[in-house]
């Protein structure tokens, strides 16, 4: 019997999240949010990039939560995988 191989946690990929504030925040936010990009405009921010882990998601939204930031969303998607290479003869 043919066993797959389980991906443990750690063997997991990131997932890419937007977060969306109210309010277009400037440059020196992005010191608070390091490895995530911001774009402003409309009147909101989008904070995007790879979560690595839940634990990386609560603390990007607790930090969200101490700056007095208003959150009007938060999604999900995974990030996707890169094309497996074909192999050369």
């Amino acid at each position: 019997m043919a066993m797959t191989p389980r991906r443990s946690r750690r063997a997991r990929r990131p997932t890419n999240y937007r977060i969306v504030v109210r309010g277009e925040l400037s440059r020196r936010f992005s010191t608070a949010f390091e490895g995530m990009s911001l774009v402003a405009q409309d009147g909101q921010t989008v904070i995007s990039g790879p979560v690595v882990d839940q634990a990386h998601l609560h603390g990007l939204l607790d930090r969200v939560r101490d700056l007095g930031l208003e959150l009007v969303s938060v999604n999900a998607a995974p990030v996707p995988e890169a094309p497996e290479r074909a192999t050369g003869t």
